[in-house]
């Protein structure tokens, strides 16, 4: 997948790992032509808007246009603004610094929780109750806690395997 990484954040994740994000304005603007141009240089069809918080954007002109040239659009959002955009995949990572909205966790694709403490789990199985039952769930652990997580997190997902580990993959080997 290509990823887009739109600037600005309000939500505030004391643990975020791309702070620099938060500043909207401490980044270029592009010209929607041109990230769709910057995507199509490689094969994959595949986009992923992510951010900072990309629901802070009106993403509608962005996915028409990715859409438009072949692209299948898929978001990575909090959940805490509400949806612009058309979407073919929706990833939801609620933060408990800001809440999800109901309308944005009803469309969830994917529900992704941030595991920093055992308490998240009790926090992941109660947003879980909140998206459809098709949703996929999977748990993350937060990226400077990962080696004391980790195991709690495995032996969570044997006991319950409706939940399903997601590794951020892209630190292991080394790809900012």
């Amino acid at each position: 997948a290509y990823f887009i990484r739109l600037g600005g954040c309000d939500v505030g994740c004391v643990w975020c790992d791309v702070k620099e994000s938060w500043d909207a304005d401490a980044h270029p603007r592009q010209a929607i032509p041109e990230l769709v141009a910057a995507a199509s240089e490689y094969p994959g069809r595949n986009v992923v808007i992510t951010g900072g918080e990309p629901l802070m954007h009106n993403c509608g002109p962005l996915t028409k246009a990715l859409q438009t040239a072949g692209f299948q659009t898929w978001i990575e959002t909090s959940g805490a603004h509400p949806l612009s955009g058309n979407w073919d995949w929706i990833c939801v990572s609620p933060k408990k610094f800001k809440a999800p909205l109901p309308e944005v966790l009803a469309h969830a694709d994917e529900l992704k929780i941030i595991v920093f403490n055992e308490s998240d789990f009790k926090w992941a199985e109660e947003h879980a109750a909140l998206v459809p039952a098709t949703t996929r769930l999977y748990l993350q652990p937060e990226w400077s806690r990962a080696a004391r997580m980790t195991p709690a997190l495995i032996d969570y997902v044997k006991a319950n395997p409706r939940w399903q580990v997601s590794l951020q993959t892209h630190k292991y080997l080394d790809i900012p």
